[in-house]
């Protein structure tokens, strides 16, 4: 047996030998998801190979060749320039097309923009679950559908173990466009380096901010302030702005529908009145939008789980701007930053909100004079 396959073997062990601890901690009704969910992992993992080897691979396009050639130069980027952690992660790549796809199913109660949770051993309460194949999303969907939830099932082109394991690519991310590519790394990167337990609007935001920031930096110093990609990241950037001020108001009317004295059936009887008007609004927004990245919104239909899903990546992005415009536009400030205010141990977003007041209110117009 050679050393690699040696090696590869004792990785193999070690990977069961995480995935059973986290069965001898979890309670029995999550045993048969955790089982099917640490299966697929399994099978991502054993079934990657280095970045190295892959592109020697005749078979790979020379297009996804640059793809994956180009993660390494990212991984640099965000660790020296972004003040990202350096991990082992991304060094591998499982190529089967059937392995990277995962999909996240959230969902949230019909007459309250409140996200249904699940606990997890480590990272705590998420508003969505994961999964490696559709059909048991679907299932899981169902059984929240007896319920009377609302429910979404999405598409994740990536996502980070926290450190656990060393995550690999995807044929999926790969195949993605390259701003979108390096979004998604510097994303999980910064998953990988910050993330609060139990906090998934503040670690989804952050990363939101990271991701597309982080882009374009990249872009810029790599390709110049005038090439297409590095056009591209700015275009996503202003897309990601223009998103997120039409679905903040959509939620605040929301919120102001279920907090009003009607009865449960007006107030489903009413919000799709607010959801109608809504997708309308949006389609008027389209001429603003220079990329298809929030294309498939205007399809519908809407329901509070998509609009909480949403809200999670994209509900703050204005707040997370203001929080680096005060970080002098400096990822690795505004990072060590929410390091040092998330010693609190308080909710974050209400942290950093009354940390934006105080320094705004300083450096306002009069300010001097209060």
């Amino acid at each position: 047996m050679s050393f690699d396959s040696e090696r590869r073997k004792l990785r193999q062990t070690a990977v069961m030998l995480m995935l059973i601890t986290f069965f001898l901690i979890l309670p029995g009704c999550r045993l048969v998801y955790l089982f099917r969910v640490a299966a697929g992992q399994f099978q991502l993992l054993n079934g990657a190979i280095p970045v190295e080897d892959a592109l020697k691979l005749d078979s790979l396009s020379e297009s996804l060749k640059g793809q994956l050639s180009l993660v390494k130069k990212v991984k640099a980027f965000g660790e020296t320039e972004l003040g990202l952690k350096e991990t082992a992660n991304y060094g591998t790549v499982n190529l089967d097309p059937n392995r990277g796809r995962i999909y996240a199913l959230s969902a949230s109660y019909k007459d309250r923009l409140v996200p249904v949770t699940w606990w997890f051993p480590v990272i705590g309460s998420l508003p969505y679950i994961g999964f490696f194949d559709l059909e048991s999303a679907r299932g899981e969907q169902r059984k929240l559908l007896e319920l009377d939830l609302d429910t979404v099932i999405g598409r994740v082109e990536a996502y980070s173990t926290l450190g656990w394991f060393k995550d690999p690519l995807t044929l999926n991310l790969i195949e993605n466009s390259t701003v979108d590519l390096v979004e998604t790394i510097l994303h999980e990167m910064t998953h990988a380096t910050f993330y609060l337990k139990g906090q998934g609007e503040f670690n989804e935001g952050l990363a939101t901010l990271v991701g597309k920031k982080g882009a374009f930096l990249f872009a810029k110093e790599t390709y110049g302030p005038a090439h297409p990609l590095t056009l591209e990241a700015q275009k996503s950037i202003e897309d990601e702005q223009v998103f997120s001020s039409f679905l903040c108001p959509l939620l605040s009317d929301l919120d102001q529908l279920y907090d009003s004295s009607l009865t449960y059936q007006e107030k489903l009887k009413e919000r799709e009145k607010v959801f109608a008007l809504s997708l309308e609004r949006f389609k008027s927004l389209s001429g603003k939008f220079q990329t298809g990245r929030f294309a498939r919104f205007r399809q519908g239909p809407l329901n509070n789980a998509v609009l909480v899903s949403l809200a999670v990546y994209h509900g703050h992005y204005p707040l997370f701007e203001r929080a680096l415009q005060q970080s002098g536009d400096s990822i690795p400030t505004l990072l060590r930053m929410m390091r040092t205010m998330s010693r609190e141990e308080k909710d974050m977003m209400i942290v950093i909100q009354e940390w934006l007041e105080k320094k705004e209110a300083y450096h306002s117009p009069g300010s001097e004079a209060l």
